[in-house]
């Protein structure tokens, strides 16, 4: 008996070719192009930019960043993809 096919928990069709940003399990995060991902959420960016941390606060990120290129995000990893276009920050509304 066939399995149907997995369907993607996430629909990023109308991302491709977008910037976006993916924040990772560990904190690390990085911008760049999508250019493809899968029903297992592994996704392709291009032109990628990771987001460095401040040496002394590793939670904090700042505003330095390394360029990775073409880069290939394993789906098991990935908590947070977003658009960069119409996101913005806000301060902690817990603290």
């Amino acid at each position: 008996m066939a399995r149907p096919p997995k369907e993607s928990i996430l629909d990023l069709t109308k991302h491709v070719d977008k910037k976006v940003r993916v924040r990772f399990q560990g904190g690390r995060e990085v911008v760049g192009i999508l250019k493809g991902y899968d029903p297992l959420v592994n996704i392709v960016l291009d032109e990628t930019e990771e987001f460095l941390r401040d040496p002394d606060n590793p939670e904090l990120l700042t505003d330095k960043t390394r360029s990775l290129g073409l880069t290939v995000c394993r789906g098991t990893s990935v908590m947070l993809v977003s658009p960069v276009e119409g996101m913005k920050q806000i301060d902690n509304p817990f603290k």
